[in-house]
Formats: structure tokens, sequence, C-alpha cells
């Protein structure tokens, strides 16, 4: 039974930090650590000790993990940043709180023993040789250790340690993946054996002046050696146990929301029936109004997962191939449900979360072709703009004008001059975006807007099925996208406070622009009225681009894979990187990285030396076979990952990319990994170095064709709009939500209620009259939906019961083996 581990969290917001700088305050930004791996970093905040950054993120984690940890640093222009302190939160801890953590949190120091990482490959065994016992003890080697040295690397030595006796190994200079091969043996006595005692491991760093510095230590009962002759394995280098010190929050406090969602994967074949009865509810649906098992589902949704369902339903039902009646399904119901069309589609029902949903699962990259150009634009223009008189600041507009100070009438006409020109371009390239559009989201719009013209007749609501259109496209899809470019990849970072307001002012105007402009003047931002004429001047070729964005037939989709992800020729990430220089001469570092364009598609990751150049090289998705970091100390550069491919005669091929920052290193990391999951040859060790004079930088080992000293992560990936499709794992999510509203689905659509005796006698009575011979045909009290509701409830209960059996025969297993390191 397969494991499946995500881990969402947020990092909403700092208090009362201290300051670290001369100015009195510090430039906060936090770093996150998944067992000591750096996953983010949130933007830095400068000049300000209760920093906002409301950065969230997803990890796929398949292998687990041990612990997350929140490090808050401010950034030094010179020198090192400062750490001011950190938060660790362990696995358990996490998980023991069911819907998740949302608390401030006080920060603590970071103690240098505590900062440990990496595993110890040992072989111990307790041995007696007439009446002398001894211990013998292997270390073999140990990787992924941390680097305790300026170099990026540590100089480590093993310590074993039993009561008083000890031994140590030899020291292995400059490197995070020794290997000793080393026994180490210690004569004991008879009266030491006692199996209340453990043995223990410890790792050190060697300095030469000073003391040495702790990397981990690994602690083993001595009752295991008594049951197991011979007992090896990787061990998990582990800390001091120093307990955190709570500083009372004189380091500040950090704001977290973190859950975490740790499912076991069934066999494909046990979800079969769930996915028998969703895809029953929409294309043999007896009537639109019946209960069915995705009616049933919304029933038992709360307000706070309906998010997390509408996404895995839409991912469900785009594997089936049926998202179009699937969305066809909720939104009919909505429609009929609806009599004012003022509010169709304005709460978070399911219908309108999955379209929500569907919109970045197919048009993410739809969405980057048409807003990216025009975004990164306002970014790199930097204008100061401000239409409200309350929040104008003469202050900020100096760069206006040279002729002095300016007045809030200049300010407020170069504001609108600037807002025009950034609006105008924005609404171009949507009208004018009719044949970028996903295929299946035309499809499902067209289907929308058939069932709101049949539902809204009358000729004062002409302009609802255009309303029921934009609402999703405009409001729910472009304008939180130009508000917030960060949540949907358009940029790596926030935008400052600058552009953060004129963003601000354009997701207003472009609202304004879905709403076809029936709503302007009648709000209390009168001042957004100088942007009234070109919102309305607008609105006629917005129906005219809805009216081409329909215009599609509906075999189209069955034609084209339904997520734009798949497709070969579309792009999933570009951007320029620098790629190593493998062939000629060894050359300086600094030297050896050149600036390249790349193109990753889910056939091939190409690059060429411009955006613009005819000639590209091409590396074939399905010859990859790991992507991973590279250690710092292999090129003495940051943000390094190499690409592992293998060509049809057996040999391995690197190619080593350097990302600009370790945010666009993961999604890099991330993006590759997800078109290559399922590639067959993917392997299970790699080099975190590189091979440079006559040695690998990482482990120091000679031959090139050695086995890899790190294990590899290519499923450990970022959870986004471009997660590949697994049946299984989004069926187990909606088995879990059904599973939590059991009860209710059972009180609402099967239990009927007691009948009271005397109703009960007087009905056998008339049942006598009727039929004198006996016969019984008691008339059963029975509920719309029930036996849609029986069989769902047979299916979850046919699931519960297959993971109980899993559950207990990997019990049975664990119990087989004495210790499992």
């Amino acid at each position: 039974m397969a494991r499946n581990t995500s881990l969402y969290f947020r990092i909403v917001e700092g208090r009362n930090l201290p300051a670290k700088d001369v100015s009195g305050t510090s430039d906060p930004y936090c770093i996150v650590k998944v067992d000591n791996e750096v996953v983010a970093r949130t933007a830095t905040v400068w000049k300000n000790l209760n920093p906002f950054w409301g950065e969230e993120y997803t990890l796929h984690l398949p292998m687990g993990f041990h612990s997350l940890s929140f490090h808050v640093m401010d950034e030094d222009t010179i020198g090192h940043d400062d750490v001011i302190g950190k938060i660790t939160l362990s696995k358990d801890a996490i998980g023991s709180q069911a819907k998740g953590l949302d608390s401030w949190l006080n920060l603590t120091r970071v103690d240098p023993d505590e900062e440990v990482q990496g595993e110890i490959h040992l072989s111990l065994a307790l041995l007696k040789d007439a009446e002398k016992f001894s211990l013998r003890c292997r270390v073999i080697e140990a990787r992924d250790l941390a680097p305790r040295d300026i170099s990026g690397t540590s100089d480590p030595f093993a310590r074993v340690l039993f009561n008083n006796h000890s031994a140590e190994t030899s020291i292995i200079k400059k490197t995070r993946f020794p290997h000793w091969g080393e026994t180490l043996e210690l004569e004991l006595d008879p009266e030491e054996l006692s199996e209340d005692n453990a043995v223990t491991v410890e790792v050190w760093d060697w300095d030469m002046v000073g003391k040495n510095d702790f990397l981990g230590k690994v602690e083993i009962p001595f009752a295991c050696l008594h049951k197991t002759p011979l007992l090896e394995g990787w061990f998990r280098l582990l800390p001091l146990g120093n307990n955190e010190v709570d500083t009372g929050g004189k380091l500040g406090a950090l704001r977290l929301k973190v859950r975490l969602v740790e499912d076991r994967i069934l066999p494909s074949m046990y979800y079969q029936p769930l996915i028998d009865l969703l895809v029953e509810s929409v294309i043999s649906p007896a009537e639109v109004e019946d209960s069915s098992a995705l009616t049933m589902l919304e029933d038992v949704t709360t307000v706070e997962s309906r998010q997390d369902v509408a996404m895995t339903l839409v991912k469900i039902y785009l594997g089936q191939g049926l998202v179009v009646p699937f969305l066809d399904y909720l939104n009919t119901r909505e429609v009929n449900h609806t009599t004012d069309p003022n509010t169709l589609f304005r709460s978070n029902s399911l219908a309108s979360k999955a379209m929500e949903q569907f919109m970045k699962a197919v048009g993410m990259l739809y969405l980057h072709e048409v807003l990216k150009p025009i975004i990164n634009r306002i970014f790199d223009e930097k204008k100061y703009i401000e239409l409200d008189p309350c929040k104008i600041d003469l202050n900020r507009t100096r760069r206006i004008s040279f002729k002095g100070a300016v007045s809030e009438a200049e300010v407020r006409d170069s504001s609108v001059e600037m807002l025009q020109s950034y609006l105008t371009s924005i609404i171009e390239s949507i009208v004018g975006s009719v044949d970028q559009c996903p295929p299946v989201m035309r499809v499902a719009f067209k289907q929308l807007h058939k069932r709101v013209e049949e539902q809204f007749t009358e000729p004062e609501n002409e302009d609802v099925k255009y309303l029921a259109i934009s609402g999703f496209f405009f409001l729910r899809f472009f304008a939180p996208a130009i508000l917030t470019p960060k949540l949907f990849q358009l940029r790596d970072q926030h935008a400052d406070t600058r552009t953060s307001r004129t963003l601000l002012l354009l997701a207003k105007a472009l609202q304004s622009v879905g709403n076809l402009g029936l709503q302007l003047g009648h709000g209390k931002e009168q001042w957004m009225a100088p942007l009234h004429p070109i919102i309305l001047r607008s609105v006629a070729s917005v129906k005219d681009f809805l009216d081409k964005l329909i215009d599609i037939d509906h075999d189209v989709v069955s034609e084209v894979p339904q997520r734009a992800v798949f497709m070969p020729s579309v792009t999933v990430k570009e951007g320029y990187l620098n790629k190593h220089k493998a062939e000629g001469p060894q050359l300086l570092s600094r030297f050896a990285f050149k600036k390249r364009y790349f193109w990753l598609t889910s056939e091939t990751l190409s690059y060429a030396k411009t955006p613009d150049w005819q000639v590209r090289s091409s590396i074939p998705i399905q010859c990859v076979c790991a992507v991973e970091r590279v250690d710092e100390n292999a090129f003495q550069q940051q943000n390094v990952m190499q690409v592992i491919t293998q060509d049809n005669d057996g040999q391995l091929h690197t190619m080593y990319i350097q990302c600009k920052n370790v945010n666009e290193l993961n999604q890099w990391l991330s993006a590759i990994r997800k078109v290559s999951i399922d590639n067959e040859r993917m392997l299970p060790s790699f080099h975190p170095g590189a091979h440079r004079s006559g040695k690998w930088t990482c482990c120091l080992q000679a031959d090139r064709a050695v086995t890899g000293c790190s294990r590899t992560h290519s499923a450990v990936t970022l959870g986004d709009w471009s997660d590949p499709l697994d049946p299984d794992v989004e069926t187990q999510t909606i088995y879990k939500q059904l599973l939590q509203g059991r009860d209710k689905l059972r009180k609402k659509y099967v239990e009927v209620p007691d009948v009271d005796q005397t109703s009960s006698n007087k009905e056998k009575k008339i049942n006598s009259d009727i039929h004198p011979d006996g016969a019984e045909c008691n008339a059963q009290l029975t509920k719309p939906g029930q036996s849609v509701a029986a069989r769902l409830l047979a299916v979850i209960e046919d699931l519960e019961q297959a993971h109980t059996t899993f559950q207990r025969r990997e019990k049975e297993d664990a119990t087989s083996v004495i210790l499992k390191p």
C-alpha cells in the first residue's frame, strides 16, 4: 500500500521582531526547511519589524519527513545575513492537529548543535569469546551531513561510546558524504551487558582551531543487540536533544498555517466502485434534480474543505475525460436553483469552486500567455499611481517631474493616463485571445451560456448569459491573477507597495469590465470615475469576445487532450538559466556557466542562446532518470541543479544548470520531475557533487561510474496547477470526505423515522383487508435518493474494510522484523 504525504504551509506574518540594523529596523525574510533542506524563501520585507508575507506552499513528499522549520533572517547588503530566530515543528506535532495548525508561535534561538541532518550506515554486533564480550561496530559511511565549514563541507569523524568505553574513526576532510569502512571494537565486562544501556554513535566535524562541531548522533538500545546477532542499516542522525527555550517573545513571533495530509493509497481496483458512482452521476442522471453521489458529497463537504474537494473532483473528471459533463451537471443544478439572476454563482457552492479550480487546472498556461508581458511591464516600470485623494502622497511623486513639487491634480492626471494605458493593453490582450483559450474551457463556457439562457429568458435578463461567463473569466480568473501575480506563478516575488497599489486599481477596473459596467457609479469609490469611459467602451468588445469564445464545436474537445500541460507542443516552463559548459578545459567556476534560454514541455527540455535563436539543443524527457540539487562546493556556486539522462547504450550524462535563487531552483526541479515522473529508468541514488580533478567532490571517490552517495528525490515536488493526475490519490481524498460525513449521509438519506405502534397496527389492518391471504406488502417508507445513498455507503464501508485489512497486514509484517532502521 503506497503512502502519500502532502504538506501545506502558509507564512502569514511576523510581529515584534528585534532590530538588527543600525537604523533600528530589520529587513526580514523567511527560509523554510524540510529536514534541513531549503524548500522555499519568502520575499524580503524591507525596514519592517512587523512584516506581512502571506506566502503559501504545497509540498508532495512521498517518502515522508521528520521536521519542518522556519528560519527568520535579516538581509544585509554587505556581509552575511543575520539570524533572528527559528521555529521547528515535528511531523508528529503537525499531524496531531486534525484541522491543521493556525497560530502565533514565538521564535527561539538557533542552536548549532540542533541543526543536524543526514544519515549514517552502521553494522553492529555483540560478540562473545570464552569469557570475553566485545561490541563490534563497523562505521561504513554517512550521507548528507550538515556543512560546518565555510567551504560548504565538513571534516567528519565518528565516535562510538558505551558506558566509559569509546573509539573513533579517522577524519575524512572536506566532505559531507564520508566513506570510512572502519571497524571499531570495544571490550566489555559481563556486568555492563544490561539491556537498559544504549550504544551511542556520534559524528563530529573536526576543527584545527577551536572545538569540534557536533554533526549528530544515533542511540541504539542494547536490548536490540541481544535480540539481533547482526544489526545493519542506515540510521537518521539526531540532535543532542537540548530543548528549545522559549524566549518569551523576545525574538518576536510568526503566524503560521500548517496542515499535513497523510494517506495510505490502496490499489486502483478498490477505488473503482467509487469512481463508477461519480461517473454515473454525470453521464446518466435520471433527472438533474435527483440526488446523486455528487450532490451527497456536496452535502457533507464543509466550507473549509470545499475548494480542495472541487479541485480533486476536477482532476478525477479530467482523468475520465468527463470534465465538461461534470461542470454542466453542477452548473445546471446551480442555475435551476437560482431565481434572482443577480445572485447567480455568487456563493461558494461546489459549482462555483469547481469552475474556479477548473480554470486554474486547464487555463494557467493560457493566462500566462495573455497576462505575463503586461504584468512584467508594470513591475519593471514601478510607476507611482494613485486615484484616491485621501491616499495621494506628494512626497512619493518626485520622479514624475523634474520641475519641482507636483500638485494632486498632476498626480491624478498622470495616474489616469498610466492606468488607461495598462488597462487597454490588458483588455486588448484578453479579447484577442480566443484562439489561445483551451478548447475544453471554451466548451465548458458554451454549456454554461446555454443553461443560463434557458433559465433566464426575459428580455431584461439579456446580459445574464454574458455575466455568468465573465463572472468566472474576469472576476475569478484574470482579476485575481493581476492582483496577486505570484500566486499564479506570473512573478517569482510579491509586488512592492507601489506596484501592489497599481495592480489593485487595475484589478478593480477589470472587475468592472467583467460586470459589463453595470454597477459603475453606484459604489463608494467615486474617485475611480476617470476610468469609467474606457470601461464602458470595452463592453461591446467583451461581449463580442464572449460570443466568439463559445463559438466552438463540442467534438473539438474529444480530439485534443483536456489538460494543456499534457500537450507536447505547450511549454510548461521557460526562462533564462545558466548552463555549465562541460566541454573543453576546466574553467574557473564563474566563467564555466553560460546564460541560455530554456524551454520545458512534456516531451523535451531544450535550450538556446536566446528565445529567438534558430538552433536549439534538446534532451528527450523520456531519457531523464534523475533531477537533483548540487552541493554548493561542487562549483562554489549556489542554486545549481543537475539533470541526469541515460542514452540508448546505458551511459549516464549530466547537465548542470544554475538558477538565480532558491525558489526558481525548486520550481524547475519540480517541473522537470513532474513531466518525467512516469519514466521507467529513474535512478535510486546520485552524486550531489561533480566529478572534478579525478574525483567526486561529494564523496571523494575516484571512479566516475561509482554508485551515487545520496538518495534521489524524484517524487518530491511543489504542489500547483501542473500536478500530474493521480486517480487513486484523488479518489482517496473524496473517500475521506465521505467517511467523515457518513453519519450525516445515513441520517439524511437512509434512516426512516420509527412509526408508532398504533400506526403500525392500523397499517396491518388495512393491508389484511386488501390482502386476505396475508401476503406481505407493507408499503416501505423511503426517502429521495435512498438507493443511491445505500450504494454509496456500501462503497465507503468496503474501502474502510480494505484500509483496515492492509493496515493489519503492515503491522504483521512489522512484527516479523525486530528492528528496521
